[in-house]
């Protein structure tokens, strides 16, 4: 069985015959190998361990950055509640109340005739990078208001990127 046979088209190695007039009217062919046009199944195999090895390394560390980057989108949209909150405090001479929650930055509240809202855009209350709501609570045991987002795994503790994000933490 010819070994050029089992490669891939495009990555046959090149085979090249030539004939020689021996004379009397009789031809020889010889051939022979040419330049190796394709890669060997040990190279690849190089190749394949030497990327696998470069992503072990690698991947663990983006997927932590990523994780890093969900705590900091959410601690700054905490931050953006933060200011949309003190500017209904301004028109309204008071922060929504829990059972309003978030949602009354987005839709008046009923009684609410200083509202110039929306103060959020989009006209939408985001959740968190997780997928989970914020939680509100107006007044608050520890500041006016307190908002939360629980972190990754959507329950109250937590430590890492599970860990709670607290409004009254990031003053």
């Amino acid at each position: 069985m010819n070994m050029c046979s089992i490669w891939p088209r495009g990555l046959r190695r090149r085979e090249e015959t030539k004939e020689h007039d021996l004379g009397n009217g009789r031809k020889a062919r010889t051939s022979r190998r040419g330049g190796e046009d394709g890669f060997t199944l040990v190279e690849i195999l190089v190749v394949i361990t030497i990327i696998g090895l470069i992503m072990g390394l690698v991947g663990p560390r983006v997927l932590n950055y990523l994780s890093e980057s969900k705590v900091k989108a959410a601690t700054i949209q905490i931050q953006s509640f933060a200011s949309s909150l003190d500017l209904f405090y301004l028109d309204l001479g008071r922060y929504p109340t829990t059972s309003e929650g978030l949602a009354a930055l987005v839709q008046r509240p009923g009684g609410a005739s200083g509202w110039n809202g929306p103060y959020l855009k989009n006209n939408s209350v985001p959740n968190d990078p997780w997928g989970h709501p914020y939680r509100y609570r107006s007044p608050g045991e520890r500041s006016p208001y307190e908002i939360v987002s629980l972190g990754s795994d959507g329950q109250e503790g937590g430590t890492g990127t599970a860990a709670d994000i607290k409004s009254w933490e990031l003053k």
